[in-house]
């Protein structure tokens, strides 16, 4: 585990949206790093996830106290986030994913994740749906 590490978790709702955006601020405050295009891919891909996670919730799995943790950490070779959710699983291929039309009101979260990353990557295990996002340095 890195000293950059840090692992908190919000509840699936639009709200915490906000929060999450927060807490990777600061967390990229204190990291040192100097790197607009690293941080732009990997906050622009963390919102997107944690959105599909809150739509996910919101329109398959409409149990109360769904929950999602956030977990960010620094390597010698990667910014990385792994977001993992207690929700129904979620039937995600990655190697199918398109750009939605233009005159589509959704569907360009996952397009632009992967657009912004150098990995995605998405498996259902233990229960949860983990997500783990990565910039190479």
């Amino acid at each position: 585990m890195s000293q950059h590490r840090t692992t908190y978790e919000v509840p699936a709702t639009v709200e915490s949206l906000d929060q999450v955006q927060d807490r990777f601020g600061a967390w990229w405050d204190g990291i040192g790093i100097d790197d607009v295009r690293l941080r732009f891919g990997l906050e622009t891909a963390l919102a997107e996830i944690a959105a599909n996670i809150v739509e996910h919730t919101r329109r398959t799995d409409q149990e109360a106290g769904r929950r999602y943790t956030v977990e960010l950490d620094v390597t010698d070779r990667e910014l990385v986030a792994v977001l993992s959710d207690n929700g129904l699983p979620a039937d995600v291929d990655l190697a199918a994913v398109t750009m939605a039309d233009v005159d589509e009101e959704s569907g360009r979260g996952l397009a632009l994740a992967i657009a912004a990353l150098d990995r995605l990557e998405h498996r259902h295990e233990g229960g949860r749906n983990v997500w783990t996002l990565a910039c190479t340095r």
